[in-house]
């Protein structure tokens, strides 16, 4: 079996800068779509989810902004969290 050294033995995800190649793909046909809607209309609303979503998929070890968002949300808000308190000697309260 051939063993390359990058990446990772080919086994890692194709990256282009700071994004996956699907939202690399998806940030160009957005940012695409943003510029004829500001040439044609005049949006600029296009332009702004364009810039949010390229923000929140940047990819960095792995995770994107995305990723510790929706983690964050289900930790705090989504999830019921469970503590057990017990007192010096052990005992349960």
């Amino acid at each position: 079996m051939t063993r390359y050294l990058y990446p990772k033995n080919l086994t890692a995800k194709a990256n282009i800068w700071l994004w996956g190649m699907r939202d690399f793909i998806v940030l160009s046909v957005g940012v695409l779509l943003s510029i004829a809607a500001i040439v044609k209309f005049g949006w600029m609303i296009p332009a702004a989810l364009t810039l949010c979503y390229g923000f929140l998929t940047i990819r960095k070890d792995e995770m994107t902004i995305l990723s510790y968002l929706k983690y964050a949300i289900k930790y705090f808000l989504s999830e019921q969290q469970y503590y057990k308190w017990r007192t010096q000697s052990g005992k349960e309260n």
